[in-house]
C-alpha cells in the first residue's frame, strides 16, 4: 500500500518540527485527517485563514477550495495540530493535496 502524503506549504517560518519524532507524529496526523475527511485519490488545493498565537492555529476557515468534498475539513483538521512558532495574528495557510499518482 502506498503511503499517503499531504504536502503542506506553511507561511515562512510558521511550521517548525523540533525533531524527527514530532515530524513523524505530524505526518501521521495529516494522514489521519485526510483519510477521515476526504477522498485520498483526488487532488485538491485549499487556502485557510487562521488565527495564530501561543504556538497554535485556531479559528480556521477555508477561503479557497479547488478540490472535492471534504478537503476543507481535512485542511482544518491538519491545521489544528500544526506547530507554529513566531507568528501571531491572522495568517493564510495554503495546502496542496496531490492525491494518488
Amino acid at each position: 500500500m502506498k503511503k499517503k502524503i499531504v504536502m503542506v506549504l506553511a507561511v515562512a517560518g510558521g511550521l517548525v518540527a523540533a525533531n524527527a519524532c514530532v515530524a513523524a507524529d505530524f505526518q501521521d496526523q495529516m494522514n489521519q485527517c485526510l483519510e477521515k475527511h476526504a477522498n485520498t485519490h483526488d487532488k485538491a488545493s485549499v487556502l485557510l485563514e487562521c488565527d495564530a498565537g501561543s504556538g497554535k492555529l485556531t479559528n480556521c476557515k477555508a477561503v479557497e477550495n479547488s478540490g472535492g468534498k471534504g478537503f476543507e475539513q481535512a485542511a482544518i483538521c491538519i491545521a489544528s495540530s500544526m506547530p507554529m512558532a513566531g507568528k501571531t495574528g491572522t495568517i493564510r495557510v495554503p495546502f496542496r493535496f496531490p492525491g494518488d499518482a
